[in-house]
Formats: structure tokens, C-alpha cells, sequence
């Protein structure tokens, strides 16, 4: 009689390895979503310094910034500008300073990251959670 040997996996080394990809998951996942978090805000930061840019041009061509909108500097009051809306912009302009200030969407995933806050002297400011005045001592990385 010829004996053949069986070859597989049994029930319970499926459950093992089914179990650390859960467990691995469980980990991965919380810290992708705030890896995103931090990249969603980066990003909105980087579209407060182009507006930040665009605004030192209305002045030179406009002498001030006291009609300064942000449908005319910007083309929109949200970023992304393309895609999902993850954060609503204000600004407030007056003669010769303006300030800018990013809040988070509720039902996205930015929703409670705190408000993102640039000014017209390059003053920036986040706090997670709550908002902020920027200030010569703040900065956009929370401390």
C-alpha cells in the first residue's frame, strides 16, 4: 500500500493567521487615518500660502487689500479647490492686513482638527481641536 501525504492547512492555522491580519489591520488602519488627517491639513496650509501669495499681488496691483475677496483672489471659498471640500476659507481684509483662516468641514474626516489661521505679517496658528489668533510665537505645527 502506497501512503500519501496530505498537504494543507488545518482549520485552526487559518484562524491563527486570520486573526494576527485582524489584529495588524486593527493597528495599520488608526494610524493611516491620522496620517491623512496630517496630510489633508498640510495640504490645506500649502493653499493658505498660495492665497497668502496671491494676495501680496492684489495689493501691488491694488494698492490695499480692502476689497480683496476670496472668489476673486482665489476662485472659491473651499479646499480643494477639486475634489472633496475638506475645509471652509475666510477671509477677513482690511486697508492693510488681512488674515485667513481654514475650518474644518464637519462630516469629513478633518472634522474637530482645529482651525488653521495665517495673517498678512506671515503669523500662523493651529491648535487641534479649538482656534486660534496667530501670534509672533505660534506656528502651524500645534506646539
Amino acid at each position: 500500500m502506497v501512503k500519501v501525504k496530505k498537504t494543507g492547512f488545518t482549520l485552526i492555522e487559518l484562524l491563527i493567521v486570520v486573526a494576527i491580519i485582524a489584529i495588524l489591520a486593527a493597528i495599520a488602519y488608526p494610524s493611516y487615518t491620522n496620517y491623512k488627517v496630517r496630510v489633508n491639513r498640510t495640504d490645506a496650509q500649502a493653499e493658505m500660502m498660495t492665497i497668502a501669495h496671491m494676495l501680496s499681488q492684489y495689493k501691488v496691483t491694488n494698492g490695499n487689500y480692502t476689497n480683496a475677496t476670496l472668489a476673486q483672489i482665489y476662485g472659491g471659498s473651499v479646499t480643494p479647490s477639486h475634489g472633496q471640500a475638506l475645509y471652509d476659507l475666510t477671509l477677513v481684509a482690511a486697508a492693510s492686513t488681512w488674515t485667513l483662516t481654514a475650518t474644518p468641514k464637519t462630516s469629513t474626516v478633518q472634522s474637530g482638527n482645529g482651525s488653521i489661521s495665517l495673517d498678512s505679517q506671515g503669523q500662523k496658528c493651529w491648535t487641534k481641536g479649538t482656534s486660534c489668533t496667530p501670534t509672533a510665537t505660534s506656528n502651524w505645527d500645534g506646539r
